[in-house]
């Protein structure tokens, strides 16, 4: 009878410590086939999740406009007095519902080629009006005119055409006018071939980016998505040293396996450079936890405060060496034009940026950038890029409509946040077929190895008081 008992309680304990070993053995060998699994399906090639997603994002994605509204235009042009702007907005446009296309595979290379058509549609029910509604802004060729035209006697020849198309430093222009161009007034009297039409994103619908080449992930998914080329090249040719580099993905992924003490770098052709996110916090979206990777104030900083930018400096910028900071002269990259790329509000920026106009209220939350990424499959399952484009206007002698000017102005035109986050149904699909069951597979082995030590214990305990009892 004391045997059998014994017998029992030794097997108990056995069985607790098989248990707990296949718990043990559980935890590398699910790291590992969970492993194999994602390096699997992360690869940019026919047939896995990533380039299903990959091609057309089952992401809706809007990009939403401010406008900033210009209160005393006279007053400005007559007195160079500060410009008084009043932000108007959302007006919300949905973009990237286009597939990827021309997609090609370089297998010898593991590379994956495509463009990326750009087409915006406007969605009423997500905007303050209309698109016919109507803003005071900045006349864009006007302002252009003597950066584009240093020469004097070219400046007074464009004078008398500004002049006789009775155009001003500042215009009333439609919100659809202003996004994707309209045909200018003053630009329709130049006698030479020019193009007549003016606009921030114009030409925007039926374009595309790219060409881009990126990596496949198929011989090293450490280098998965990571950009080859852009437009042919390794470079972009419009920044000194290391700063011409493009580096990084383009932010919809990342490769596998993100560690909060990764640097998240990528490039953005919104903004002609490659940039860079770092860790910020963990979110839980949708029941699938991300990482939060915002754009740091160091990476608009000048180079005294961050050396690494002093090749993003640009002489003519507004301010000596280039003291000035948080704005981005992107002139090259824009036929010559005076675009400035900044931060909504001019956030992070120094204060002598923002001192001419009023009107401003820089907001961290409303006004950052940041990823939410996925860390096992470096997937961004939702995001916000939010950037303001402005333009340089200086005073100009022979032009009237901006001799009175007494300074220089980086004027805000508007700011845009483009928005994507994983859609509800997507979002189930991700928990089902990797958020769950990895925590299944977790949980298996927490059951398992919290079983079998239990079990190992107490049986062994029951074991041991029944030997000291029997010996009595």
């Amino acid at each position: 009878m004391g045997c059998d008992r014994n017998c029992g309680l030794i097997a108990g304990a056995v069985i607790g410590a098989v248990l707990a070993l296949l718990g043990g053995i559980l935890m590398p060998v699910g790291d590992m086939l969970i492993e194999k699994t994602i390096k699997k399906e992360v690869v940019l090639e026919e047939g896995t999740i990533a380039f299903k997603n990959w091609v057309k994002t089952g992401t809706e994605v809007y990009r939403q406009f401010w406008i900033f509204d210009v209160q005393n235009a006279q007053e400005v042009v007559a007195n160079s007095s500060k410009i008084k702007v009043k932000q108007r907005g959302p007006y919300t446009y949905r973009v990237r519902y286009l597939a990827k296309e021309n997609i090609t595979h370089d297998t010898e290379n593991h590379l994956v080629s495509f463009v990326q058509p750009n087409g915006a549609i406007f969605e009423p029910s997500l905007s303050v009006g209309t698109e016919d509604d109507t803003m005071t802004v900045l006349n864009l060729a006007v302002a252009a005119a003597p950066h584009l035209y240093p020469n004097a006697f070219v400046q007074v020849v464009l004078n008398s055409l500004i002049k006789k198309s009775k155009s001003s430093m500042f215009q009333n222009r439609t919100v659809k006018e202003l996004l994707w161009g309209y045909t200018d007034p003053f630009l329709s009297l130049v006698p030479y071939p020019v193009n007549t039409k003016v606009g921030v994103f114009y030409p925007y619908n039926n374009t595309v980016d790219g060409v881009y080449s990126v990596f496949s992930g198929k011989d090293n998914v450490s280098q998965v998505a990571i950009i080859d080329t852009y437009k042919g090249k390794k470079n972009l040719s419009y920044w000194p040293s290391y700063c011409d580099m493009i580096n990084g993905t383009d932010a919809a992924s990342f490769p596998p396996f993100v560690e909060k003490t990764r640097v998240l770098r990528f490039f953005s052709s919104d903004i002609c450079r490659s940039i860079y996110a770092v860790f910020g916090a963990e979110i839980n979206l949708k029941g699938i936890p991300v990482y939060r990777f915002v754009l740091p104030s160091m990476a608009f900083a000048s180079p005294l405060q961050n050396p690494d930018n002093h090749c993003f400096c640009t002489e003519k910028v507004i301010s000596n060496n280039c003291t000035s900071y948080g704005v981005l002269d992107i002139g090259k990259c824009k036929e010559g034009k005076p675009v400035y790329i900044s931060l909504p509000h001019f956030l992070h920026a120094s204060p002598d940026i923002g001192e001419p106009i009023e009107g401003l209220s820089p907001n961290e939350d409303e006004h950052s950038t940041y990823l939410d990424v996925e860390p096992i499959t470096g997937f961004t399952l939702r995001f916000a890029k939010r950037l303001q484009i402005n333009i340089l206007v200086k005073p100009a002698k022979k032009i009237e409509a901006l001799k009175n000017l007494k300074r220089n102005y980086i004027v805000p035109i508007l700011w845009l946040n483009e928005t994507g986050t994983i859609g509800d149904e997507k979002a189930a699909q991700f928990r089902k077929q990797v958020t769950g069951k990895i925590n299944l597979l977790g949980l298996v082995e927490i059951i398992l190895l919290t079983v079998g030590v239990v079990m190992f214990v107490a049986f062994m305990i029951s074991y041991c008081a029944c030997r000291s009892k029997g010996k009595r």
